[in-house]
């Protein structure tokens, strides 16, 4: 027969002692406890109360819903070097603006001048996320009302691509993926893709125009392509708007000297000529070093199309005014003219007055000897025309920047992929 009384060797004394596995708990405790529950919630309560009561608390952002006569675009890499200039001319256009970058690249500085430049509300809003993080990603997507997506974020240096393929292959076709799995879910019809001419590799011919075939030859390049082709693929069967950029290599500045171009420390040896250039000329690094001097090239350098990035944001920006719902574009973003590196690095010397020294070493793995753009098809249907030609003028607005941020846009903050 069970027994539910006391045991008899128990004592009114030790009623603290735990009693078939259950402990006895003090009334005045249990009531104290009560009390401090009750407390909270009251407060908690106020709280709501009075956030509701607060003009703004029922007030949508200004990002969440479509508004008649704005375009919202979603900037992708909106924290990097490109995406930042890109960024800034869209927004001197009346263009509101969403940046999505994780900052492994980018520069939180740059997005701060951007906010400094254009504090209205509804106008610029930065979010840090990886687009590798599908979930994260769809939440952007679910909380914001974008018209068109730019699509910059990549990791973009050959030679990167040639030590780390795998790296590449996930952060630019993969992350692309996620981006059009996300428009597709959430109908935003309007996509900007940039690309590269590194999708062409080699051509037997030059000039490259829109319909040389395209045989990358590195991983950068090999990935872009793909991600080309998802886009193309996906379009077939959709509605949306699509403009492909493929553009040479990029060098300048922003005129007014508000932005700059400020690689990470450690990835300048994978870095532009012109960064490796004014490093140079700071005495940050003792010298240049050029990479192959034995293609088959009037001087022995590679031959390259350098395009001014005002000129470049200018032809996204004509793009994508020019974007038609079931229509896609491909153009190429060049000066339709080639220059040599020994070129280039004469031009720096002049822009910067400094005497660089400059160390020829073997090959780049994955270069290729001559590359530049005919870009008749863009002067034609987008109505552009590169303007900042001059090659020494545009290093010498890149170096006026420069010189005045020795260390970029400061201490970057501690963020990372």
């Amino acid at each position: 027969m069970l027994n539910f009384g006391r045991n008899r060797g128990q004592t009114r004394s030790n009623r603290s002692v735990p009693y078939q596995g259950l402990e006895y708990v003090d009334p005045k405790k249990k009531s104290n406890v009560v009390g401090k529950i009750l407390l909270a919630a009251t407060l908690t309560a106020l709280c709501i109360f009075m956030l509701k009561r607060s003009p703004n608390f029922n007030t949508p952002s200004p990002f969440s819903g479509h508004e008649p006569g704005i375009t919202h675009v979603l900037v992708t890499g909106g924290a990097g070097y490109i995406g930042s200039h890109a960024s800034l001319r869209l927004l001197k256009d009346s263009y509101r603006v969403t940046i999505v970058d994780n900052l492994s690249r980018g520069n939180l500085g740059a997005v701060k001048i951007l906010q400094e430049l254009f504090p209205e509300p509804g106008r610029l809003q930065f979010i840090y996320a990886d687009l590798g993080d599908a979930k994260a990603v769809n939440k952007i997507f679910s909380e914001n009302a974008f018209d068109a997506v730019m699509h910059f974020a990549a990791v973009a240096y050959v030679g990167e691509s040639t030590l780390e393929p795998l790296r590449y292959y996930h952060n630019i076709t993969s992350n692309t993926l996620v981006v059009l799995e996300a428009m597709a879910k959430y109908g935003v019809k309007t996509l900007i893709y940039s690309s590269t001419c590194a999708t062409y590799g080699e051509p037997d011919k030059m000039p490259i125009t829109e319909v040389t075939p395209q045989v990358p030859i590195n991983p950068y390049g090999k990935a872009k392509k793909m991600a080309e082709d998802m886009i193309l693929d996906f379009s077939k069967n959709s509605d949306m708007a699509v403009m492909i950029l493929r553009y040479f290599n990029v060098i300048g500045s922003d005129p007014e000297g508000r932005l700059g171009e400020a690689p990470r420390p450690e990835l300048r040896e994978h870095g532009r000529i012109s960064g490796a250039c004014f490093d140079a000329a700071l005495g940050i690094i003792p010298g240049l070093k050029v990479k192959g001097t034995d293609y088959k090239t009037p001087d022995g350098t590679c031959i390259r199309d350098y395009i001014d990035v005002t000129d470049l944001v200018d032809a996204h920006v004509k793009a994508l005014e020019k974007a038609k719902p079931q229509k896609v574009g491909i153009y190429n973003v060049g000066t339709g003219k080639g220059r040599s590196v020994k070129e280039f690095v004469e031009a720096c010397k002049k822009a910067t007055g400094a005497n660089i020294k400059v160390e020829y070493l073997d090959r780049r793995p994955g270069d290729y000897a001559e590359v530049y753009s005919d870009p008749t098809k863009i002067n034609q249907e987008l109505n552009w025309t590169a303007k900042y030609t001059n090659l020494q003028e545009s290093l010498e607005i890149a170096w006026r920047w420069q010189k005045s941020h020795r260390n970029g846009y400061g201490t970057p903050a501690v963020m990372s992929s």
